[in-house]
């Protein structure tokens, strides 16, 4: 099957950094990461999601965190520097970052966002973020995704 290459993908390219795009079934009824790890057979504490949050006084950040957990927005909130955060309106994901619900990935939003990533990342050798579409993950070293998306590791969860 002949996976076409996405912005992430290109970004990635450009940066040199080695990864692999891993196609997997979507079911629109879905778009959990549990769903993903279940389509691509992996360990879910390996496949990572990107939510979006905005904070009262640094505006939006990014927290990738392991797909079956919940992000702290307590733990969020300080580590970005706010007193409090939430999770944006679903509305606002695609003007604000370019990608969907079920899409949504670290590299290659419209804008650069601060992002933090949960620090179990660190403990795999690879993990498996979003590819900016649904049904389409990267599979990259964490090291590598901290560095092109200047992530901060840290306890989100």
């Amino acid at each position: 099957m002949k996976v076409n290459k996405t912005n992430v993908a290109r970004l990635l390219d450009k940066a040199k950094v080695s990864y692999k795009l891993v196609p997997y079934e979507v079911d629109e009824n879905d778009l959990s990461a549990t769903h993903v790890a279940e389509q691509l057979g992996e360990n879910v504490e390996q496949v990572f999601k990107t939510l979006i949050l905005h904070g009262d006084k640094s505006g939006y950040f990014v927290c990738v965190i392991p797909g079956a957990e919940e992000v702290d927005l307590k733990k969020a909130a300080k580590v970005s520097g706010n007193k409090k955060c939430e999770m944006i309106p679903v509305k606002e994901l695609l003007p604000l970052t370019g990608y969907i619900r079920g899409g949504c990935s670290p590299i290659g939003m419209k804008k650069h966002f601060p992002t933090y990533i949960h620090q179990s990342a660190e403990t795999f050798d690879k993990i498996y973020v979003s590819a900016g579409q649904r049904g389409l993950q990267v599979l990259l070293s964490p090291a590598d995704l901290i560095r092109e998306t200047r992530a901060v590791v840290a306890e989100l969860t």
